[in-house]
């Protein structure tokens, strides 16, 4: 049984969403319990207006064990800055919940609240994996391809970036990659402005070689801003400003998207009445493109299973984060990196 900490507190649309989420993850997954940590009362309040079938569950869930209720008495707020959290909040349910991790009484963390806080709160309660030099949040972007989402990292969390961290953030997208979404040999691209090995700004150049020589790591060279759906790499590598960019566009472009398809098919009474016909297909095109379905970020490189999943999430999202942390968990992708790391670095030392 895998055993979940869960941010009650932590979302726009928290504790509700998040309560409904912790209650289907501790119904349905039969590998997972569920640690709801947040304000008691709050958790409380909403496990009472839960509709009649979803509240008898939550209730055989709390008696059989699957699902518990963790007090944390301060909440952090999604505007305060991570050092605000961390160091006047001890109590807040991110830092409880993160505890929880490293005193071993939970084995992932989950949370849709602040992710700067998150990230402090990992590196300052469970701390960096011998070796690595700066964690990573990888975003998961669905691709063209169903089942093969890519690897995207680092996704925001560190803008100025040197060429080594790029590296072995290729080596910690590619043990993910390979045990959450059963990728053999991770395909590895650097992004940059061409294909071409001589394209690209100071640190792309830097970077290229290293991941060349890498032996561990299975390098495709460059690839493009329209190679991120394509589903032809598994795992893409660079600094956190293009990433975050990177991703906000895709997710704006996702948007537009739906906006202008649901437009066009209502200009119409044919065209309703084709939709009506084509629904199923379009339900399908909206679950291949919802990243909710991915479970949000990992938080790699720190001493534990780390998943932040988007602010605005559903209980759906909730619900698919706490998959993701139990798969990661399961498959011990924290302890992989550290062994990947410590490899490559005697590599690179026996190489000199």
């Amino acid at each position: 049984m895998v055993r979940i900490a869960l941010d009650a507190m932590g979302g726009d649309f928290a504790p509700k969403q998040v309560v409904i989420g912790a209650v289907e993850a501790a119904t349905e997954m039969s590998d997972a319990k569920v640690l709801l940590v947040g304000q008691m009362s709050a958790i409380q309040a909403e496990l009472e207006v839960l509709p009649k079938e979803l509240k008898a569950r939550a209730q055989s869930a709390i008696e059989k064990g699957s699902l518990e209720i963790i007090h944390a008495p301060e909440v952090a707020e999604m505007d305060e800055s991570a050092a605000k959290t961390i160091l006047r909040k001890p109590d807040c349910s991110i830092n409880v919940a993160m505890r929880l991790v490293k005193e071993g009484r939970a084995d992932a963390f989950v949370s849709a609240g602040n992710s700067g806080a998150v990230a402090a709160s990992a590196m300052f309660t469970l701390k960096r994996i011998d070796g690595v030099h700066r964690p990573a949040i990888a975003m998961i972007i669905p691709t063209k391809v169903p089942g093969k989402p890519l690897v995207l990292l680092d996704s925001g969390a560190n803008c100025d970036c040197k060429p080594e961290w790029l590296v072995q953030w290729a080596i910690m997208g590619s043990v993910y990659s390979q045990q959450v979404f059963n990728q053999k040999e991770p395909v590895v691209g650097l992004m940059s402005i061409g294909e071409e090995e001589c394209k690209g700004n100071q640190l792309v150049h830097d970077t290229y070689p290293m991941l060349k020589e890498a032996k561990s790591i299975n390098f495709r060279g460059n690839m493009e801003g329209h190679d991120v759906c394509e589903g032809t790499v598994d795992v893409a590598v660079c600094d956190g400003f293009v990433g975050n960019v990177i991703l906000k566009s895709v997710e704006s472009v996702a948007k537009a998207i739906g906006s202008w398809l649901k437009k066009e098919i209502t200009a119409t009474p044919f065209r309703k009445i084709l939709a009506l016909l084509l629904k199923p297909a379009f339900k399908a095109l909206k679950r291949q493109m919802d990243p909710e379905m991915y479970g949000g970020a990992p938080l790699l490189g720190v001493n534990g299973t780390v998943i932040i999943t988007h602010g605005n999430s559903s209980h759906k999202g909730i619900y698919h984060a706490v998959r993701a942390g139990v798969a990661a968990a399961t498959n011990d992708v924290s302890g992989l990196i550290k062994k990947s790391i410590a490899e490559y670095a005697d590599g690179a030392e026996t190489s000199k």
